[in-house]
């Protein structure tokens, strides 16, 4: 049964989880406190043959809360960074990252915000951004729309289709940005143009607010379904299981 009174915050955990929906066998890499939970619920449910870590370098074989000490977590491997590098080039991945801004071609930036000679705020970096991207499906958690939905990135961090489309194919072959999760909605790229599509709305949120947060031209369908909201068991997973300390919460402060 499906609750259709959840918190929006389980709402978007049960989006990114659906990210992961058909990968199969593939390293699942989600970075962050709701995108780890979203990865877990999404093994725990309806996808059981990710390989997850318990965020370190351990693989992990039962479903861990987040936060917490390995324990007397079931390990069935040990996967160090320079593993996750071998795993990465094959695009046999798929990583959620944040971003600090993104456009509607899917350019991301993590990097810096202003011009990157001498930017108003200095951010992560590239980090491994640009490998990520152009090697693997990626998706990306943006918990403050308004605040991330721009015309153009200060500086490209990981590329979006309109720069992936320069270069040679064979360098965009694994190259698939899967899902855009937000506080109000679900995007995609699923049009001939790829450029971002709502591809569903929260529920509680209105056509007017997304559009008010997104200052690009934004591909609309005639029909938007409201996003799915989690089963009973889901809900018992986030909330008993996976985030007992309620460590969701920070990110929807």
């Amino acid at each position: 049964m499906t609750d259709a009174t959840a918190p929006r915050d389980e709402v978007c955990i049960v989006a990114l989880a659906e990210a992961f929906r058909g990968d199969g066998e593939i390293l699942c890499h989600p970075i962050g406190t709701v995108p780890v939970i979203a990865g877990r619920l999404a093994r725990a449910s309806f996808e059981p043959d990710l390989l997850l870590t318990d965020t370190i370098a351990h693989l992990v074989a039962d479903t861990r809360p987040v936060g917490r000490p390995l324990g007397d977590a079931v390990v069935e491997g040990y996967m160090p960074f320079r593993s996750v590098f071998d795993t990465t080039w094959n695009g046999k991945r798929h990583v959620i990252m944040g971003a600090s801004q993104i456009d509607r071609h899917g350019n991301q930036n993590i990097a810096a915000i202003g011009d990157w000679r001498r930017p108003r705020a200095q951010l992560l970096g590239l980090r491994g951004a640009p490998g990520n991207v152009i090697n693997h499906p990626t998706s990306y958690w943006v918990p403050r729309q308004q605040r991330a939905f721009v015309e153009r990135v200060d500086v490209v961090s990981g590329p979006g289709y309109d720069r992936m489309a320069a270069l040679d194919p064979r360098s965009a072959r694994f190259h698939e940005i899967r899902r855009v999760v937000t506080e109000l909605g679900v995007y995609d790229f699923e049009t001939p143009e790829r450029v971002m599509r709502l591809r569903s709305i929260h529920p509680g949120v209105t056509l007017d607010e997304i559009l008010a947060a997104t200052p690009f031209d934004l591909v609309v369908p005639d029909e938007v379904p409201t996003s799915r909201a989690p089963t009973d068991e889901e809900r018992r997973l986030i909330t008993e299981v996976i985030d007992p300390d309620g460590l969701r919460h920070a990110d929807f402060a």
